[in-house]
């Protein structure tokens, strides 16, 4: 119900948080399960939040364990299609929840479902593909040990910024992997662990590809790679409502975007905190001018500020610098 709710919502603030977002194969977005995400994790929680907006079919995702440890968090990310995936860090005597939550990988793949797992077992703002966990691996043969029809499908994510709202978001998909392609039925336990790290390293592989390899100082590299120069007529015929964008919007984003640093500033959750709080905070800042627009004019003409103010952060959005190193 609350992931029905939020996808649409969450599809709309795309068209400010992300200036672009550009797909390699985007007829896979209409892909049907059972099916497995295995993707690398730059970017917290909003790596999820993209690709879930972006595919047709609901996502159930996977999540580090240690996030739920109150009820209310707990019931919050059921409600999300999100599960908990312990790591040995997170508590060995959590590790036998992760077979509760393969159990329920494998009925979500019985219903032709979608789950989303991180490969790499960690979030880190780069862009460097680490190497993979087994946690995928075991997922997969476990299905594949069902006799489930299950697909893996290789995503990579890269972003053009990992501290401006305003970034281009670049989805790579990969060639998809199925039973076919691996022996599952190795014998003895020396060939069951090479049938995990077959795995392992064919999916390390083809995201090898998908993710962009940028030192996080080479900055010729990421405009390169990862700029999308607007034209200079998009600048000129911009400029005016960008500025108003920026006028009517800084108000709202300063306070947040400082409050935000002051709580993550040492950790890689920022941009998805920063996103987070502006996405349930904007509907209340529009209708908070709007009312004060009408209340002072009493002209109900500023019914319209509820469209024109998301223009103008659009138009921002459009023409605002888009490298972490550039100057605002």
């Amino acid at each position: 119900m609350l992931y029905s709710i939020l996808k649409p919502i969450v599809r709309l603030a795309m068209f400010i948080f992300c200036r672009r977002i550009i797909i390699n194969k985007p007829e896979l977005l209409k892909k049907n399960g059972p099916l497995l995400l295995a993707c690398n994790h730059p970017n917290s929680f909003l790596d999820a939040a993209i690709l879930a907006d972006l595919f047709e079919q609901p996502i159930h995702s996977l999540a580090r364990g240690d996030v739920f440890k109150k009820p209310f968090y707990i019931r919050l990310l059921k409600a999300l299609r999100i599960h908990p995936i312990y790591r040995t860090s997170e508590g060995v005597e959590n590790l036998n929840i992760n077979y509760q939550t393969f159990a329920v990988c494998k009925e979500i793949f019985k219903q032709n479902g979608i789950v989303l797992i991180f490969s790499e077992g960690g979030c880190i703002n780069e862009w460097h593909l680490r190497p993979l966990k087994k946690g995928t691996a075991r997922i997969a043969f476990s299905a594949w040990g069902d006799d489930l029809p299950l697909e893996i499908l290789p995503v990579g994510i890269n972003y053009s910024s990992f501290r401006r709202f305003s970034k281009n978001v670049f989805i790579n998909f990969g060639e998809i992997l199925s039973k076919h392609d691996f022996d599952l039925n190795p014998g003895d336990a020396v060939g069951q662990g090479r049938k995990y790290q077959s795995f392992t390293n064919k999916l390390q592989k083809q995201l090898k590809g998908l993710v962009f390899e940028i030192d996080k100082d080479d900055i010729q590299k990421q405009k390169n790679l990862l700029e999308i120069k607007p034209s200079t007529f998009t600048k000129i015929i911009l400029f005016i409502p960008a500025a108003v964008g920026w006028l009517l919007h800084a108000p709202l984003y300063l306070p947040i975007k400082n409050f935000t640093y002051r709580k993550t500033f040492n950790n890689d959750h920022y941009d998805a905190v920063l996103v987070s709080l502006l996405l349930f905070t904007y509907p209340f800042y529009v209708t908070l001018l709007t009312v004060i627009a009408i209340i002072l004019t009493r002209n109900f003409y500023f019914l319209l500020l509820i469209f024109a103010l998301p223009f103008t952060a659009c138009a921002y959005v459009q023409v605002k610098p888009q490298l972490d190193k550039e100057i605002v």
